[in-house]
């Protein structure tokens, strides 16, 4: 899987961007063939949010960003959110075609 860490308005430790890495990997194991992921940093004034963003197979397109006063925090809060749309997500597509009713003729 193809990793893409930005940063804007921010300069980013390489402690940040391996553990931007390491939670992109975690959140990737609850994922289907996920093909790409994307982590932006970005600084507003006081602010500092973290943005995530994994592209599955048929164009999905997961994106979960979160705002804390320091990066590895809102890196926290994202990655759980993401690895919470991806159970979902996962619960979803493993339910397709189950219960359908089998017709008698």
């Amino acid at each position: 899987m193809q990793t893409t860490i930005t940063a804007r308005h921010c300069e980013v430790p390489d402690t940040l961007r391996k553990a931007a890495e390491q939670v992109v990997d975690r959140v990737a194991r609850v994922a289907r063939r996920p093909h790409r992921a994307q982590v932006v940093f970005d600084a507003e004034h006081n602010r500092k949010i973290v943005e995530l963003h994994v592209s599955l197979p048929r164009g999905q397109v997961c994106v979960a960003s979160a705002e804390a006063t320091n990066f590895r925090t809102a890196l926290d809060r994202a990655a759980a959110r993401l690895r919470q749309q991806m159970q979902k997500l996962a619960g979803r597509t493993d339910r397709v075609g189950r219960s359908r009713p089998k017709v008698t003729r």
